[in-house]
């Protein structure tokens, strides 16, 4: 489904007193597609991929592992068969465009260490901005030989080995440059220690990169990440087992149907996540348990289901910051004033994500204080605006969520929302065609 690039104009969603719960069918994590592909670039065979996400940023990995040697092909709509291994690996003939794609772009500098020759990573405007510095000093730190003039893309990376060795990088701003430099561990010369300097940012991320490569393979402890640990050392065994693998749905991405729930009051099922989710984000769960939701994890399951007035809550964010803005999004729908601390690292983001969440929270009539790290929402009758979405596909989802109860709000570029979840709107459309409501857009 495309759209103009004009605003989208979101309607509030009538729930009759008699809705039926509505099943949302997320679709797969981009985090776990983005790592899955990697992984199974390095492994030595044929590996199966079943429930990928299908969106820009798995688009532009997979574009690029093509270009590096990589065989993937289509078996059905989410199913990709990954020809993988070390002999496969050569320099692409071309620069590979990433666009705006974080995990793209740091995964695959530290994978390019690996491929022999010369690997230029650009991407679009907004990647231009975006910092990878302590990733590129923390391979330097190994002997690897980086360009990379502004300490933001683009880069070239000049591979053909991974030294071991030890490499120390501040833990602040992403845990993304450790998850790339963990999962190109398992083929580097000699073991390999990655150690975090200060509190390590988002860390249940550096939990799904741990469990997706002792899937593949590696020898990493098994408790290492219930200890929490900012120091990690991978043994070099020179590639990862290839396997079927099984991506679940986007945690994320999921946190948008669930803050449905609590915005609207229909109940809301999402399939394919429940309790043992391997994303962190699935947390967010929690704290709508907290303003107001009743939260049931079945097997295979969740239900979302608001059960009282929403409240405000005050709450430190630090390790699952992708889904700050879809609690701000809420905040307006909440009895008091609502907190979100320790969230510095959302500004090194798509966008300021701080900021714009700032200035659109407050372009629409809301109260807003903020700092370095943190913002209070004290709600206030939503003044009707276009919300500038920044090109940032989290803008524009949780935005729209609170457009689903409240007049007034329009989603300016749309179309952003296919970085992440290319059928937000198709899904959308059939809530309130589940709601017997006519379909605004």
């Amino acid at each position: 489904m495309s759209f103009p690039d004009g605003p989208l104009t979101i309607v509030p969603l009538k729930v009759p007193s008699d809705a039926l719960p509505f099943v949302w069918h997320v679709p797969g994590s981009k985090s776990i597609t983005n790592r899955a592909l990697p992984l199974a670039a390095l492994s030595e065979g044929t590996t199966i991929l079943k429930g990928v996400l299908h969106s820009d940023d798995t688009r532009y990995m997979r574009e690029a592992l093509a270009e590096m040697g990589i065989k993937i092909t289509d078996i059905d709509a989410t199913t990709l068969k990954v020809e993988g291994g070390r002999s496969r690996l050569r320099a692409p003939k071309k620069e590979l465009f990433i666009g705006n794609s974080g995990t793209t772009v740091r995964f695959l500098t530290a994978f390019a260490a690996l491929v022999p020759g010369k690997v230029t990573l650009v991407g679009d405007e907004h990647m231009q901005k975006r910092p990878i510095l302590d990733l590129v000093l923390g391979l330097r730190q190994l002997g690897v030989q980086i360009e990379c003039e502004s300490g933001c893309p683009p880069l070239t990376i000049h591979g053909g080995k991974l030294p071991g060795g030890k490499v120390t990088m501040p833990g602040d701003k992403s845990s993304q440059y450790f998850s790339a430099l963990l999962m190109a561990a398992q083929c580097a010369e000699g073991d390999l220690t990655v150690e975090a300097t200060g509190e390590l940012v988002s860390r249940p991320y550096i939990d799904i990169t741990l469990s997706m490569m002792r899937d593949f393979g590696a020898d990493v402890s098994g408790d290492a990440a219930s200890r929490g640990e900012s120091s990690f050392t991978i043994p070099a065994r020179g590639a990862y087992r290839a396997r079927q693998y099984v991506i679940e749905p986007d945690a994320s991405s999921a946190s948008y149907a669930f803050a449905t729930a609590a915005a609207t009051g229909i109940p809301i099922h999402v399939p394919g996540l429940s309790g043992g989710a391997l994303q962190g984000d699935y947390q967010f769960t929690e704290l709508l348990a907290q303003i107001g939701c009743e939260v049931k994890e079945l097997p295979g399951e969740t239900r979302i289901t608001k059960v009282r007035p929403l409240s405000a809550i005050d709450v430190d964010m630090f390790h699952i910051s992708d889904t700050v803005m879809t609690l701000a999004a809420l905040a307006p729908l909440c009895d008091g004033k609502t907190t979100i601390r320790n969230v510095y690292n959302i500004r090194l983001k798509e966008t300021d994500r701080l900021q714009a969440t700032v200035n659109e929270l407050r372009r629409l009539g809301q109260k807003v204080e903020s700092g370095n790290d943190w913002l209070s929402i004290e709600p206030a009758p939503v003044t009707p605006d276009v919300v500038r979405s920044y090109s940032d596909h989290r803008m524009a989802m949780s935005f729209a969520i609170l457009g689903l109860a409240r007049v007034g709000v329009q989603i300016e570029t749309p179309s952003c929302v296919a970085k992440t979840y290319p059928t937000f709107w198709d899904d959308l459309r059939k809530l309130y065609q589940h709601c017997g409501q006519a379909t605004p857009f």
